[in-house]
């Protein structure tokens, strides 16, 4: 595995920075104002010409700088030949069923992909103007300032979040036997709908645990840094190393991981919903 001075991470901070704010400036100007609404196919799965506005605002600023890295994008896909070194992974609109509603849980997600593992990543939510940064090494912040995972060290205590994915209308693995389960075990489960952006409330303590199944690359990259850096813990969920290629993860501040760990897989084994 190559090794990158913090300098040079820094560089593509600062790059992923760019790109989440150009977005970002993007979706505030479509922002109530859409009028072209698509499905992608699975219901509940939108597209909007404000996704795609963002994307290439996203582009424009990677082609600028890092012109000869591919990248793998919600709307365009694979740009460039995979398989090199580096891999920009990009949500131009993590939340779209969300941001068509006007419910302002959305972001621009920016990560970067360093051998196959994210280093860098960028988080921007245009509507309450948060931006979220991380790179390995480097910490997490929140507008600049320093954030740090909570200390909730009781499963009884925690707020934790999950989401839904876009197939549950087809199969039967959905988490919706976890979602009751944990809901009984704690102070309370939420469904956002941008996962982005529940990493990075993990990542500055508004929430304790957060889990999923169902999500791309995209979804995962940037956030991932952010709760690592932040102090937390990502895994799949049953402890084992993470993998962006599964699709689902287990990031928490670390002090319930165990605890949430066996709750999850608990549920799953018992598979009371068929």
């Amino acid at each position: 595995m190559s090794s990158h001075s913090p300098q040079q991470l820094q560089i593509f901070l600062d790059i992923a920075t760019e790109a989440v704010l150009a977005a970002g400036a993007v979706l505030q100007i479509y922002w109530g104002k859409l009028e072209d609404i698509q499905e992608k196919g699975r219901p509940g799965d939108l597209v909007t010409e404000a996704d795609k506005a963002a994307e290439a605002a996203v582009l424009e600023v990677l082609r600028r700088h890092v012109p000869d890295h591919p990248i793998l994008a919600e709307e365009s896909g694979q740009l460039g030949r995979l398989g090199g070194e580096y891999l920009w992974a990009i949500d131009p609109l993590d939340g779209t069923t969300n941001y068509a509603h006007q419910y302002p849980f959305v972001a621009v997600s920016v990560g970067l992909l360093i051998d196959g593992i994210p280093q860098v990543g960028a988080v921007f939510n245009p509507i309450h103007q948060e931006l979220f940064r991380a790179a390995k090494g480097l910490g997490a912040t929140c507008n600049r300032r320093s954030i740090r995972v909570s200390q909730t060290a009781e499963l009884s205590k925690s707020l934790l979040v999950t989401g839904f994915a876009y197939d549950r209308h087809q199969t039967p693995d959905t988490n919706y036997a976890e979602f009751a389960h944990l809901t009984h075990l704690t102070q309370g489960v939420r469904r956002d709908g941008a996962a982005a952006l529940d990493l990075a409330y993990v990542a500055c303590g508004r929430f304790d645990g957060y889990w999923e199944r169902g999500l791309s690359i995209w979804d995962m990259a940037a956030g991932v840094v952010l709760v690592e850096e932040a102090g937390g813990s990502v895994t799949a969920y049953d402890r084992t190393p993470f993998n962006l290629q599964s699709g689902r993860l287990l990031a928490t501040n670390s002090k319930i991981h165990d605890r949430l760990s066996q709750e999850l897989v608990q549920v799953k084994s018992e598979d009371p919903i068929k």
